[in-house]
């Protein structure tokens, strides 16, 4: 029996249409979905529109109209109120003046300040005067030396005719006190602060100005290890405080506190 001759099938040459029909079907459904996902969805418009009006006064865009975003911008940009400029005049000046209240007490403790006895500074609090304990008082007594009188004096000179509020401080070191007359460091340091105040009121100082407060050994600007450090903790602090005015506000009682 004679074999059947194989016969190969033509070549297809149009088999590229069908990867084309794929390709193009892809593209429209890619296309599709960028349209879908582009279009105004009307009802989150309205949303915003109407959250922008109640924010900036903008007008709202009725519903199918194509927002002139020019006009929009204008608008929301005329109802924001202007920022100005903090006015920094006050500050300036107040510091200035303090700088002034500064070096006046320099020029009248130059001297001390030369010998360490002194140290002025001047931060944003105010000007403070640290004067060391053993100018002003004898160890563990609150009664002023007679050498000291003329220095606090030239300070309550310069002081009187200002006008800020004045803050005195003492402070001890860390070592025990306790005696008939002081208990403890708190009270000596308390007395040393109001015997400063009260030279100051003595000389023309308003007292309405002045406080005096006892720190005892709080705030330590050395080593209490060392006699050279507690030598500097036993200070008496004076500080013309900078503080510029301002308008009280009464803070609202929450609804659930019964007054």
């Amino acid at each position: 029996m004679a074999r059947k001759k194989y016969q190969e099938e033509p070549d297809n040459h149009d088999r590229w249409l069908v990867s084309y029909a794929d390709f193009m079907t892809l593209l429209f459904a890619f296309f599709v979905v960028m349209y879908a996902i582009s279009s105004l969805n009307e009802g989150k418009y309205r949303v915003l529109s109407s959250s922008l009006t109640g924010a900036f006064g903008a007008n709202v865009v009725a519903a199918g109209e194509i927002p002139d975003l020019k006009k929009h911008q204008n608008a929301v940009i005329d109802t924001l109120p202007l920022i100005r400029p903090r006015n920094t005049e006050p500050l300036k000046k107040e510091r200035e003046k303090m700088t002034q209240v500064a070096r006046d007490i320099m020029s009248v403790l130059e001297p001390l300040v030369r010998e360490g006895k002194v140290r002025v500074t001047q931060t944003s609090r105010g000007v403070s005067i640290e004067i060391n304990a053993s100018l002003l008082f004898a160890q563990g007594e609150a009664k002023l030396n007679t050498d000291s009188l003329e220095a606090l004096k030239a300070i309550a000179e310069v002081l009187k005719l200002d006008s800020h509020a004045i803050q005195v401080e003492g402070f001890t070191d860390n070592l025990p006190i306790k005696n008939s007359t002081f208990p403890s460091n708190w009270e000596l340091s308390a007395t040393r602060a109001s015997t400063v105040a009260r030279l100051f009121m003595e000389n023309g100082v308003d007292e309405n100005r002045i406080t005096a407060v006892g720190q005892g050994p709080k705030f330590p600007v050395g080593s209490n290890e060392t006699a050279e450090g507690r030598a500097r903790n036993r200070r008496v602090a004076i500080t013309i405080l900078s503080v510029l005015p301002e308008t009280p506000v009464d803070v609202p009682v929450s609804p659930g506190i019964k007054p």
